[in-house]
């Protein structure tokens, strides 16, 4: 099973290009993603203070100093972006990566980003249809000389792409957990992602199966992945307080070879990615590398 990291979009540039780095010199992580937020977010969906650094152009920086590891955004809400720019960046950056570009996408979710800059977030099933035409969309810019398209949201006409992606096919991953969603997923995308501990994620794995099943997409051609908190420590009186605290149905907590039984678990119900995210790995830039390379040596290594 492939892990790849899952870079904090409120750590400061040095320290991105430094993981980013690690990352591409071990070929233990597989790939690095960035989440396409503008801001943290609030339970109650008011605006908050907090660095929240640009997920295109942090990828389009990592993606020139790196040689080796596949990166995109984790993922990028078509609320947001237009389809056209969408295809574009993404054309874009699998250049200055050389055909190591995959783009992530989702509908859309958080509540204050959108409500602080003026972006209305639709009713769900709007929403969705919304993504439904977008990622058909970007699909076609893609691969396609031109393009057109007539729907409720968007009209396309002639439109191209160029240049093209350095990829034959840049690959697509869809973030969800949500039914119609799923199916969306199976026909139109390459990657599926969703959180969870090992049982929550064999679950929706289950489900997204059935959603593959369900427009005749072969399940085995599309790539799973998954990610939850982890808390990794040798104590295991701080690590049973920590279990206390924390939701166990998204997160792991454990020293690090009970975190390689959990990736193990992974494994084991299909998933082909695990993505270890930067947020819970320490205080500080040396505590977050240290922590991704001893999960490198005695989590990986240990699979």
């Amino acid at each position: 099973m492939h892990v790849s990291m899952w870079i904090h979009n409120q750590l400061g540039w040095d320290e991105m290009v430094d993981l980013a780095r690690l990352a591409d010199g071990d070929p233990a992580w597989s790939s690095i993603w960035f989440a396409d937020h503008y801001m943290p977010n609030t339970p109650d969906g008011k605006p908050i203070e907090g660095d929240s650094h640009e997920a295109w152009a942090v990828l389009a920086g990592l993606a020139a100093v790196t040689d080796r590891v596949r990166l995109g955004p984790l993922v990028s809400p078509t609320s947001v972006h237009h389809p056209a720019l969408l295809a574009n960046r993404a054309a874009t950056i699998d250049h200055i990566s050389d055909g190591r570009f995959v783009l992530g996408l989702g509908a859309g979710w958080q509540v204050n980003e959108h409500a602080a800059y003026g972006i209305e977030l639709e009713p769900p099933k709007t929403r969705v249809d919304r993504f439904a035409e977008s990622i058909q969309i970007v699909r076609s810019l893609l691969d396609n000389e031109r393009t057109d398209f007539e729907g409720t949201h968007y009209t396309i006409t002639d439109a191209p792409c160029e240049p093209h992606p350095v990829q034959d096919k840049l690959p697509i991953l869809v973030g969800t957990a949500g039914s119609r969603m799923m199916r969306i997923t199976a026909r139109w995308a390459d990657e599926w992602n969703a959180w969870g501990a090992p049982e929550l994620a064999a679950k929706q794995r289950a489900r997204f199966v059935e959603a593959c099943e369900a427009v005749g997409t072969d399940p085995s051609t599309v790539r799973t992945s998954s990610q939850a908190l982890v808390f990794m420590s040798d104590d295991e009186q701080a690590l049973a307080e920590r279990r206390e605290k924390v939701d166990l149905e998204r997160s792991l907590v454990g020293t690090p070879a009970q975190l390689a039984s959990e990736l193990r678990a992974y494994a084991d119900a299909g998933f082909d990615e695990f993505i270890l995210l930067s947020a819970t790995l320490g205080r500080s830039p040396a505590e977050r590398r240290e922590a991704y390379e001893r999960f490198a040596t005695e989590v990986i290594a240990a699979l």
